[in-house]
């Protein structure tokens, strides 16, 4: 059976890259969305050229990029099977200090970014009556956390917003889900502080920091057939740090 296309956003580094090779390795043709384009360009070539992989560089908090997208990988794959929600950005800061511009810069990112691609998808899914939607969150959207107001909010408002989708969609055979990860191995953690680290791992019962990969193999089980009575669930994958 041939496959349609998976859209990934904040493909072109990190968590996104590590999820479009896995599905590229498993053979989905992919769309990639990203800002920095010489990197989509070269991510894209790597993993099979237009015909297979197609680099589709935009903004993620911009409504027109969104639907432009989603018009790009209709026309070129013809069905779009799934759409990966990870595009996400901090501004770190204490509440009381916080701007609003440092407020509203994730928000626009994350959570807007969130509802704008599953808007333009989920408009073809439903006609298709097929799809998978995998929103990233994160478990800072389920515990909050000091200094992170606005990420925190953001991210919980994609697990509102995906079980809502879950409901609205489901009847047309579209599944949306949630993956919240925890602290994940990159170039962000591989720069803290020692002690720090050495505290972070302490409330990993794992004892380990996750890996990208990590979260790839689970984002490509929610878009398997073996996942297709699962929607409406936030799956979280933190090495059991928050039980």
């Amino acid at each position: 059976m041939s496959r349609g296309a998976v859209i990934v956003t904040g493909a072109s580094r990190g968590i996104g890259e590590a999820i479009a090779r896995d599905l590229a390795a498993a053979g989905w043709p992919l769309v990639l969305v990203a800002r920095n384009r010489e990197k989509l360009d070269a991510l894209a070539a790597e993993l099979g050229g237009p015909e297979r992989c197609l680099a589709c560089p935009g903004d993620i908090g911009s409504w027109d990029d969104a639907q432009r997208v989603a018009a790009v990988t209709q026309e070129t794959f013809g069905t779009i099977d799934g759409l990966v929600n990870n595009a996400g950005i901090t501004r770190d800061g204490l509440l009381v200090r916080m701007s609003p511009e440092q407020w509203q810069a994730p928000l626009d990112v994350n959570l807007n970014g969130t509802f704008y691609f599953t808007r333009a998808v989920g408009a073809i899914m439903m006609r298709q009556r097929q799809g998978r939607i995998v929103n990233i969150t994160s478990v800072i959207g389920l515990t909050g956390n000091a200094g992170q107001a606005n990420y925190a909010a953001s991210k919980a408002g994609i697990i509102g917003l995906t079980k809502s989708v879950a409901k609205e969609l489901g009847g047309r055979g579209v599944t949306c889900n949630a993956l919240a990860p925890g602290y994940i191995a990159t170039d962000m953690t591989a720069d803290l502080p020692e002690k720090v680290r050495h505290d972070m791992l302490e409330r990993i019962p794992l004892k380990r920091f996750g890996e990208p990969r990590d979260i790839a193999g689970v984002v490509r089980f929610l878009l398997s057939p073996e996942a297709a009575y699962i929607t409406g669930q936030v799956l979280v994958v933190d090495g059991g740090m928050i039980g």
